[in-house]
């Protein structure tokens, strides 16, 4: 794995950055890399042991402001975070992406009462949030949210049911979107955000249920049955809920599955670069063979472009330039290609692949986790064919001033 950042890098990372790069690459080695036998091995079973980690190094808070005791880094550095994290573990960058959408959100739209209650409590590692938006019905279709929430008096009252919800049985406080108009409202003005606590009555979940991949990572289903709720905890404003889940996927659910998908496809070429240039065939190596160099050579030119596109979408984010559709880019070639070159590991390694515990068929499983959160590839395409078209859209990066980069003071005011 690369202990220190790749050249290419070098106009997206600060000093700071390559700090945190080594820092985490330290830190995946001695707590995260040990616990991944484990988390195979009980595909059934929650993981708490590592989010705990995760939360004792701040990384849950690290684009949180510096005033909520965050550390105020922004994007690339979030990037590295769940990069690095996910070479080693998928599943343990899964846990560290799901909790930072919510953070994105309550950035963005929280009131100032809701920032000092919730981001203080994520930064200092003692809550950490969900975003529910997707049902078992409507999927990631959310005009089709039937979820309801009804006011009454003072208060509001929540049923529906939630799915896929990433960190779902780890998390105190749920980013719950519900419909709060009646039917034929347009769903930019008939749905609104809401901060929902995990422990209020009328709260449950159902059992944690195993994964294809990404074992140990919870993504359950939230059954929210009369919960009442106070006003206060409106997230945003009464009819922007649809506002509140949009801004969160691109600029915070896209970037994300776009570095775990980044950290998936490094280790798929250095485990397979590992076995060929080991497994002897002739008088040398199955790795001496233009054909197979030919097909290995493909994987790490799928690898150096999603490297660069990913980093050097989010570095536009830090910077505050409008890049929704790079984003959006980012995370569908992410996934495209990383999934190309998971085929080519499982072809290479021959019958090595399905036969015993060999880390390529954890990877390929896990590759197969990051195409349908934050959006299909049919979804993304439709996004970026609007932008090709000129179709009129909101562009969030521009309209939500992004985090400063790390190489800037904390904009927030102390």
């Amino acid at each position: 794995m690369s202990i220190t950042p790749p050249t290419a890098l070098t106009p997206y990372l600060t000093p700071a950055h390559c700090q945190l790069w080594l820092e985490a690459e330290g830190f995946t080695a001695e707590h995260v890399a040990p616990g991944v036998e484990r988390m195979e091995a009980s595909p059934s079973r929650v993981e708490r042991d590592i989010p705990q980690l995760l939360a004792s190094q701040g990384w849950f808070g690290v684009t949180i402001p510096t005033r909520y005791g965050g550390m105020g880094a922004g994007h690339v550095a979030k990037t590295v975070l769940i990069h690095r994290t996910g070479v080693v573990s998928a599943a343990t960058a899964a846990i560290l992406q799901a909790s930072l959408i919510p953070v994105g959100a309550i950035q963005n739209w929280g009131t100032a009462d809701q920032k000092e209650e919730w981001l203080a409590q994520v930064a200092d590692g003692s809550l950490l949030p969900s975003i529910a938006v997707t049902e078992p019905d409507a999927g990631g279709h959310i005009g089709g949210i039937e979820t309801v929430a009804e006011r009454h008096g003072d208060h509001w009252v929540i049923n529906g049911i939630k799915a896929h919800i990433g960190n779902s049985h780890i998390t105190r406080v749920h980013v719950v979107v519900a419909r709060t108009a009646q039917p034929g409202v347009t769903a930019s003005r008939a749905l609104t955000a809401f901060l929902v606590e995990y422990d209020r009555k009328g709260v449950t979940l159902d059992p944690h249920c195993a994964g294809l991949g990404l074992h140990g990572f919870t993504a359950g289903r939230l059954h929210l049955d009369g919960v009442r709720i106070p006003a206060a905890n409106v997230l945003g404003e009464v009819g922007q809920g649809l506002f509140v889940a949009q801004s969160s996927s691109i600029l915070y659910g896209r970037p994300n599955l776009t570095a775990v998908s980044l950290g998936i496809h490094e280790a798929l070429v250095k485990t397979t670069a590992d076995y060929l240039s080991t497994r002897p065939r002739y008088d040398g190596h199955l790795s001496d063979h233009p054909v197979v160099q030919d097909r290995l050579g493909a994987m790490q030119a799928r690898y150096q472009t999603a490297l660069t596109t990913a980093y050097g979408a989010v570095s536009l984010l830090d910077r505050g330039v409008a890049c929704d559709s790079e984003l959006i880019g980012a995370k569908h070639a992410g996934h495209q290609l990383a999934a190309a070159s998971a085929q080519d590991a499982m072809e290479l390694h021959g019958a090595h692949a399905v036969n015993g515990d060999n880390p390529v068929q954890r990877l390929f499983r896990d590759i197969q986790h990051t195409y349908s959160p934050a959006g299909t590839g049919e979804f993304q395409r439709i996004h970026l064919a609007n932008t090709a078209l000129g179709t009129g859209q909101i562009d969030w990066s521009e309209r939500l001033a992004a985090e400063a980069a790390w190489t800037q003071p904390d904009p927030t005011p102390a």
